[in-house]
């Protein structure tokens, strides 16, 4: 009987001593620590720069990252629209950006600005850019008529956006584009745009000077 006693307290010892040092090995040895934090999906924003925004100590267990909170570090880079932070055994912290995409450029105290599709400011546009002009009388992320007008932009196919040469929006129903070659669209609100956008593109091939498409049911030519 004290044999088996003796041999089941042995056996338990030797189990809560792997697994102790499992425990150790896994949450705060170097053993498994991060080596490196692989970056992906950076392209306008240096790599290193996003490596920065993380905080990670190299060396740090893998185990005890806070991923939300290396997300969230990161997200906090202009430049950048989404984050996913995922671990990598045994040693890899991988992070994949999503950039934010300029759609449009606009005049903010008398600067040229790119913005993307949520009206964030990407800095200032190069002479060579060749976006749409947002003219409203507030741009900015939380103004409604920037807001829709965005929408609308984003809603453009490609071969269709790249003929728009401004978007206009006195207000969120009121939204107009011009084209390239001086052409223009009423669009109305933003409601429906993917819609209008697919009756526009072959409306396009009617010679006119004007295209109402804000009621997509019954549109107009003049």
């Amino acid at each position: 009987m004290r044999t088996t006693i003796w041999r089941v307290g042995l056996a338990t010892l030797l189990t809560g001593g792997v697994v102790g040092a499992a425990t150790w090995l896994v949450f705060y040895s170097s053993v498994l620590g991060v080596r490196d934090v692989r970056i992906s999906g950076s392209v306008r924003v240096p790599a290193d720069e996003v490596r920065r925004a993380s905080e990670v100590t190299p060396g740090t267990p893998l185990a005890r990252v806070d991923l939300e909170e290396v997300r969230r570090r990161v997200a906090a880079l202009t430049q950048v629209e989404s984050v996913r932070v995922e671990r990598g055994w045994p040693g890899t912290l991988q992070v994949a950006v999503v950039e934010r995409t300029p759609v449009a450029v606009a005049k903010v105290n008398g600067r040229a600005v790119t913005v993307d599709r949520y009206g964030v400011f990407l800095g200032d546009a190069a002479v060579t850019v060749r976006l749409p002009l947002l003219r409203v009388q507030r741009p900015a992320p939380d103004d409604a008529a920037t807001r829709a007008a965005l929408t609308v932009l984003s809603a453009l196919p490609e071969g269709l956006g790249a003929r728009v040469g401004e978007v206009r929006a006195p207000s969120p129903a009121s939204i107009s584009l011009i084209l390239a070659d001086g052409r223009t669209v009423t669009w109305g609100d933003s409601e429906r745009s993917a819609e209008k956008a697919r009756i526009l593109q072959p409306l396009l091939r009617t010679p006119a000077d004007s295209y109402d498409v804000s009621s997509p049911d019954v549109v107009t030519v003049k």
